[in-house]
């Protein structure tokens, strides 16, 4: 089982131990709120009343941080790599803990997402020639694979990649020009 840890996942804060309190970037009302707090300010000024505007901010949410993942790891090869490298880890002689990375740095440590965003873009610009490379093109790629060649389910997919909504997953249901082009041929209505 490959374990992913929350700290490290979508939606985790991309700064390695920012222990922070969230912080407004902005504000954002329904319509109908809005209206609301409109209405609660205008009566408070025809009164003479003091405005505040911080007290009608809506409630500050807290960072989403992630979401422990467990996948399955069928890949054999996979598998193999992962049992040589743990062997090459514990010749160190360096204590090793389940709560330790699996893959340390080269100072030894854990990586941070950004470092860890960054190898992956690199990754894929240099081993899979993507011009545009980001960390999240590897998933966008797992995701459509699954999906349209694959044909695997909606909810297995949207379980692999760890959305909340099947919306979001069904977004990575890209039809490919190719079939376009394919499907308008065999329509005979050009």
């Amino acid at each position: 089982m490959l374990v992913l840890p929350k700290s490290l996942t979508k939606g985790a804060r991309a700064t390695a131990g920012n222990t922070k309190e969230p912080q407004r970037t902005r504000v954002s009302f329904s319509v109908e709120d809005f209206d609301k707090v409109v209405r609660k300010i205008a009566k408070k000024a025809k009164k003479g009343q003091e405005v505040n505007s911080e007290d009608y901010y809506p409630p500050l949410k807290k960072a989403g941080g992630g979401k422990t993942r467990e996948l399955p790891m069928g890949d054999v090869e996979l598998q193999k790599a992962i049992s040589q490298y743990l062997v090459l880890r514990l010749s160190m002689k360096k204590p090793l803990k389940m709560s330790h990375p699996l893959i340390i740095s080269q100072k030894g440590g854990k990586y941070s997402p950004n470092t860890l965003q960054e190898h992956m873009s690199m990754m894929l610009k240099k081993w899979a020639c993507v011009k545009r490379a980001s960390s999240h093109s590897g998933r966008r790629t797992l995701g459509t694979k699954l999906l349209h060649d694959q044909g695997e389910h909606v909810k297995t997919v949207q379980k692999i990649l760890g959305h909340k909504d099947a919306a979001t997953t069904i977004i990575y249901h890209d039809v490919p020009e190719e079939e376009l082009i394919v499907v308008m041929n065999k329509c005979n209505c050009l």
